[in-house]
């Protein structure tokens, strides 16, 4: 019997030593998880690969290229697109399980070939892991590739450089063979890197930041400031669909939002209006930070790049961080915005963060914002501000969303599905 099989192959968790068992477990947690609705029967560990089994019929029984065959083909493919956007996938390949017998083999790897097509040149890649199957791998090239070139004799057996390679892995007892193999996204599954929480603006560089956290292993907490009251909450939906977007990668366990629109107006009423967006983002970072606290988070992430505008030069990112104690991390700051929009067309986020939407940067924005700040005067204007106040009205006052994430533990004080705040006269307590 053949079985329809993915073969996840890793390479980072290789080198995790006596740990690399808690990062393969994690990984396979978070395999079920997006393959939850997809005709998997099982996710497993097996020597140097994870195994995903998918349901279908067996191709001896329903012919190789009838039109059930064709769709399970297609399901397949569908899994593995899911398999390889997982953080910690080095490669997927889309193949076959069946018995150590060569007869079987070699008609599987007719299957495997076909997976190819159009494709004129091959070679077989055989191996076995342990010595109690008799035939060696030297053998098995020969035997599998001579039972190829006789089954498509217009295909030529190329050692180097072919257009398809036919692998054929004898492992724990079954066959494994496949040739359809794709890249994965690399890096480490989530969960097994702590927490951090995220400023998702609805731009184009938030996402991307939270992704590169997310492929190294942290489960992303997403914090967005919407201008709600003083403009729409199209920068929600906005928001909202740039996790679906990165959904497949598991990694965001939660989204704050914050109605920020009343307060940046306060900020506006009550201080020198090159200040207001130096001032915005210390409130912005405060309430992260509070929130980082109570969701066990242990760093900040932010989109910014050096240089881009006017608050991310050196100085104002030093004026900035001032008001945090977590660290922050800008893992976009040596990339420019060209480097930046190919990435998130890679992820597709970029065409979700160019719809028009209300975007709280630009709510209240001075004519000459300060590009280099000198950090006194900065602490004298948010010290005359009633910030701490204000942190503490809108942590209590926060919405929040919960998607899927396996690795993601939602903290006690915010445990309930959603939140949505009731501080109706919010602007009025404001004196604005």
């Amino acid at each position: 019997m053949f079985e329809r099989v993915c073969l996840v192959h890793y390479h980072e968790l290789g080198l995790k030593g006596h740990n690399r068992a808690v990062f393969e477990r994690r990984l396979v947690d978070n395999l079920k998880a997006a393959l939850s609705s997809y005709p998997v029967s099982d996710v497993t560990r097996i020597s140097g690969h994870l195994l995903v089994m998918v349901d279908g019929p067996d191709p001896v029984a329903y012919g190789a290229m009838g039109a059930a065959f064709r769709r399970q083909a297609e399901m397949v493919a569908s899994v593995a697109e899911v398999i390889r956007q997982m953080p910690g996938v080095a490669r997927v390949s889309s193949g076959w399980r069946t018995e150590r017998d060569l007869d079987s083999m070699g008609q599987v790897a007719e299957l495997a070939l076909r997976d190819c097509e159009p494709c004129v040149s091959f070679k077989v890649i055989a191996h076995r892991s342990n010595t109690d199957f008799e035939v060696d791998s030297r053998e098995m090239n020969v035997r599998i590739g001579a039972h190829l070139h006789e089954t498509f004799p217009e295909k030529a057996v190329q050692m180097v450089d072919p257009e398809a390679s036919v692998h054929v892995d004898v492992v724990q007892g079954s066959a494994y063979v496949y040739a359809r193999s794709e890249r994965g996204v690399g890096g480490l599954p989530v969960g097994s890197a702590g927490k951090v929480v995220c400023l998702l603006s609805g731009g184009i560089d938030s996402p991307v930041a939270a992704w590169r956290l997310i492929r190294r292993g942290a489960v992303a907490v997403g914090v967005h400031f919407s201008g709600r009251p003083q403009t729409s909450s199209s920068s929600e939906e906005v928001v909202s669909q740039l996790v679906e977007a990165l959904a497949p990668c598991a990694g965001i366990g939660r989204v704050y939002v914050v109605a920020f629109g009343d307060y940046q107006r306060a900020v506006a009423a009550q201080c020198d209006p090159d200040l207001r967006v130096l001032l915005y983002r210390r409130l912005m970072f405060a309430v992260a930070e509070r929130i980082a606290r109570i969701e066990g988070a242990m760093a900040l992430v932010t989109g910014e790049s050096l240089g881009q505008v006017a608050s991310q030069t050196l100085e104002n990112i030093l004026a900035v961080d001032e008001v945090a104690e977590l660290p922050i991390f800008r893992p976009l700051i040596g990339d420019d915005k060209q480097e930046i929009i190919e990435e998130a067309k890679r992820l597709r986020t970029f065409a979700i963060s160019t719809q028009d939407h209300a975007d709280c940067c630009t709510l209240f924005m001075p004519r000459h914002p300060e590009t280099h700040v000198a950090l006194p005067r900065l602490i004298e204007a948010w010290e005359a501000l009633p910030h701490e106040d204000w942190v503490e009205r809108i942590v209590r006052d926060v919405e929040y969303h919960t998607y899927t994430c396996p690795a993601y533990r939602a903290p006690k004080r915010f445990r309930a599905p959603q939140r949505i705040g009731q501080d109706g006269d919010l602007a009025d307590s404001l004196g604005a």
